[in-house]
């Protein structure tokens, strides 16, 4: 016998001999303080010993298996009504036990960073809903983020199920949590939320390959993914993106006193306003670092005081630094920059603040229309006007879409951002649990499909009937948001990207058993994570109480059914139209174009005639298209129902 047959001899003994000892293992998801949903078989599932005997007992039931010859046991207990808490335990060659188990109503939160955003980021507007926060039946159970392009997992790398109280409750998503306790207050039901989102994530990523079996160009790019020697050449193949932010290179880290230091002297600075972009105040096309200085007076009744610092958002990193010492730094640009000065830093009279920031791409400097001051519970020093400026380091450009190769530029191999990869999300942060029957799924995304959104439609209709296969609920419940309102105001009719993926969005609401929320008004022209996360929850749990229970309730606001044309006017047909239409702010209806065959939009008189809007315009004597709050961000998207819910963007079409 050589060398190599005894080595194959070992491995193959070491990982037989590790499945027959092996102890039995529960699946993160199978934790305390989970909720399992009620009124339907309650799938419980883990890992042992080949051919191990598995025993469990749960509400004065005992149910027994045995595991595989691979070491996988599975079990199906019988329905229950909601209630709890409850205990499991799991007997083999080891005992296990899972407390504080409810049963309930389990919802899958999934999406991009608006489902993300914890209360925790918007403990501003929501302090005093975290301070009193007090229901252990809501729960929330935080997916890690995870990519898998090899693959769906069979578990997730950590997680823990928290309860809505007090300070427990900062990590839930905000959405959900709103969500959540809308549907608790009718209900009296616990609720679980099981919360996979990851911020900047495409739907493409979500979308289980069952889902693509339309999509052979997709599942092409899924089969070379799982090919780990075509991906390793791949990477290897693809150069590396320069270093941009170089310590070495940055002047105001390499001088004989870093920049931020008290004992710096500033020369030759200029002169540059908080907040805006550098850009726009005499700086061209600049990406690299540029350090912000001035003193700041504060008075001795601050001094000793527990203080924050509010620096809005900054575009793209930043660091603060407060007399020399560094207070706080965000990576990129979506946080709110809410950062605590440390005790006893600040003191009476002249501080030196100094924020070196980083801008990797597009405009740089502080987004306007937020806030920026120190403050203490006694006391408020503004920040906002003039500081000094000084530029720290500049990046060369860099093009992502060639490569150089002599004298010819030559397109660059497709590069692997796990995270972006066709159902890599769903691999990790989904499909370790697709075995649990669910309540239903809540989605809040789009902004990253932005680019792209004529393909939206497709994806969305191809994720819905995905979950739905790989959860093994044909029916399952689907609400999902309407991208808000966001960037700079049109006050003029014109094309949108944005209004483009809405319409995408309002078309896959055809879907049976899904549910579309709008958020026209609820967004913020200058922060793509609006603070309102409230109405946004609210709004999916009215949907929710629909889809999921049946109520008989007005759930949507009005959206667009039909057109016709009639003595030059173009006359509107709505459904979901509840107690009537109506305007929100009382005044003429608003942000309705007309055109005729030429497609030149032009501002329209709209009024509202029972359950119509009649359109027109003096401008467009033969209308053949109509636009309602088309636009990245509509300035008065007024039409309603009466029950209060705003209408959706839309479109008319030939």
């Amino acid at each position: 016998m050589n060398k190599l047959q005894s080595l194959l001899i070992i491995l193959v003994f070491s990982v037989f001999n590790s499945t027959l000892n092996a102890q039995i293992k529960l699946p993160q998801l199978i934790s305390d303080g989970m909720v399992l949903q009620r009124d339907v078989e309650i799938p419980i599932w883990g890992w042992a010993s080949a051919n191990e005997k598995i025993v469990v007992r749960f509400n004065g039931k005992t149910y027994k298996t045995s595991a595989s010859a691979a070491g996988e046991w599975k079990m199906d207990l019988r329905k229950m009504k909601s209630g709890g808490p409850y205990t499991m335990t799991i007997s083999g060659k080891n005992n296990l036990e899972v407390k504080d188990i409810l049963i309930g109503d389990v919802w899958l939160c999934t999406g991009q960073s608006n489902m993300v955003h914890q209360l925790d980021i918007h403990d501003v507007l929501y302090a005093e809903e975290i301070a009193t926060s007090n229901n252990p039946n809501i729960r929330h159970f935080k997916v890690p983020t995870t990519t898998s392009i090899a693959g769906p997992q069979d578990d997730l790398d950590g997680g823990e199920w928290q309860k809505a109280i007090g300070e427990e409750v900062r990590p839930f998503s905000a959405v959900a949590y709103f969500f959540a306790k809308k549907i608790y207050e009718k209900n009296q039901i616990p609720i679980g939320l099981i919360n996979a989102s990851v911020g900047g994530t495409p739907i493409e990523a979500w979308i289980p390959k069952e889902g693509y079996k339309n999509f052979p160009a997709i599942l092409k790019i899924i089969e070379e993914n799982q090919d780990s020697t075509f991906v390793n050449n791949l990477k290897k193949n693809q150069p590396s993106v320069p270093k941009e932010v170089d310590e070495e290179t940055d002047k105001g880290l390499i001088g004989e006193l870093p920049w931020y230091d008290i004992n710096f002297k500033p020369k030759n600075w200029r002169r540059i306003n908080i907040p805006g972009y550098w850009e726009d105040q005499g700086v061209k096309d600049l990406n690299g670092v540029v350090w912000y200085r001035r003193d700041i007076d504060i008075p001795a009744s601050m001094v000793g005081e527990k203080a924050r610092v509010f620096l809005g958002r900054i575009v793209d990193a930043d660091e603060l630094y407060i007399n020399g010492v560094k207070v706080g730094n965000k990576t990129y640009q979506y946080p709110q920059r809410r950062y605590d000065v440390p005790d006893h830093l600040l003191k009476a009279g002249k501080n030196v603040f100094v924020v070196r920031v980083t801008n990797n791409y597009g405009k740089g400097g502080f987004v306007t229309d937020k806030p920026y001051y120190v403050f203490t519970k006694k006391d408020t020093v503004d920040l906002k006007g003039y500081w000094d400026y000084k530029v720290g380091d500049v990046f060369k450009p860099f093009d992502f879409s060639t490569v150089s190769n002599g004298n010819l530029e030559t397109p660059r191999p497709r590069r692997i951002n796990p995270q972006n990869e066709p159902t890599s999300l769903y691999n990790g942060m989904v499909a370790p649990y697709h075995q649990i029957p669910l309540k239903g799924i809540l989605w809040y995304q789009g902004e990253s499909n932005t680019g792209n959104p004529k393909a939206y439609e497709a994806y969305q209709r191809t994720l819905i009937s995905g979950l739905r296969t790989v959860f093994n609920q044909p029916n399952l419940p689907f609400i999902y948001a309407q991208l808000p309102n966001f960037m700079d105001v049109a006050y003029l009719p014109s094309e949108s990207n944005w209004a483009e993926l809405r319409e995408a969005q309002l078309a896959a609401s055809t879907v049976p058993n899904t549910a579309m929320t709008v958020n026209i008004e609820l967004g913020e022209w200058n922060d793509i994570h609006p603070d309102n996360k409230k109405d946004v929850g609210e709004r999916m749990a009215l949907a929710g109480l629909k889809l999921a229970y049946n109520e008989d309730i007005v759930y949507s606001g009005p959206i667009y059914d039909s057109y016709k044309i009639e003595d030059r006017k173009v006359i509107i047909s709505f459904k979901h139209v509840g107690s009537g239409l109506t305007t929100d702010d009382g005044e003429a209806l608003s942000e309705f174009a007309i055109a005729g065959d030429d497609k030149k939009f032009v501002w329209a008189k709209a009024k509202i005639e029972g359950d119509t809007v009649i359109v027109w315009s003096d401008e467009v004597p033969n209308p053949k298209y109509v636009r309602y709050a088309w636009a990245d961000n509509p300035d008065n998207p007024n039409l309603y129902n009466k029950e209060g819910l705003p209408a959706s963007p839309f479109r008319t079409k030939e």
